[in-house]
């Protein structure tokens, strides 16, 4: 089974509550966006955002220039039908990111636990250089992963875990003013997952 076949299914055949990354609300990522007080017209990408209600936040603050990217077109359809009309104010693509050529630079990425899925180190190279040449200059990155004291599997695949130091050691190349901390998930089925969130801002 191929990558975007195995994200198919999971789309398919699990409803929201059925996903341990089930988030209503995404609060640790709201709020290292919106720290940042960036002008609704900025262009922002959520990298791997499924169905996430990511989206649905950045909708609500009134951002217009809003992309999701996911490999599973049942993802991206499920946030369509979960928006409405309002799914006709986002920029949506079906794709793997690593083939991915943005159309714009974005002032923010946005990738919760989608980078730890890339566990080779070409994909993981592919991935940075592709973010450094897709971010503007001073734009901003926010990375959530699971940390070494998380789970080493996700949906039956295996992750790549990272600490705070060894994230930001991978992406010091190309930016700098970095901001990590621990974050701890309780998934609907009431267990928790540890993850490691770092900000980065693209160097100038």
């Amino acid at each position: 089974m191929s990558t975007q076949e195995h994200w198919e299914k999971v789309y398919t055949t699990k409803q929201e509550r059925e996903r341990s990354w089930f988030q209503e609300y995404p609060t640790t990522s709201m709020e290292f966006f919106t720290e940042l007080a960036l002008p609704k017209d900025v262009n922002i990408i959520d990298v791997g955002g499924g169905d996430s209600h990511f989206v649905d936040a950045l909708l609500d603050l009134g951002y217009t220039n809003v992309w999701v990217l996911d490999i599973s077109s049942q993802a991206i359809q499920r946030a369509k039908d979960r928006l409405g009309d309002r799914a006709s104010n986002v920029h949506w693509i079906v794709g793997d990111v690593l083939d991915f050529s943005p159309p714009t630079t974005f002032g923010f990425w946005h990738d919760r636990a989608a980078f730890h899925f890339l566990t080779s180190p070409e994909q993981i190279d592919a991935y940075i250089a592709l973010a450094e040449r897709s971010i503007a200059p001073n734009g901003y990155i926010v990375i959530g992963t699971f940390s070494e004291h998380g789970p080493t599997k996700c949906s039956g695949l295996e992750i790549k875990q990272y600490s705070a130091t060894s994230i930001k050691e991978r992406f010091a190349h190309g930016f700098d003013r970095y901001t990590c901390i621990e974050n701890v998930h309780t998934t609907p089925f009431e267990t928790t997952q540890n993850f490691v969130f770092c900000r980065f801002q693209r160097k100038a």
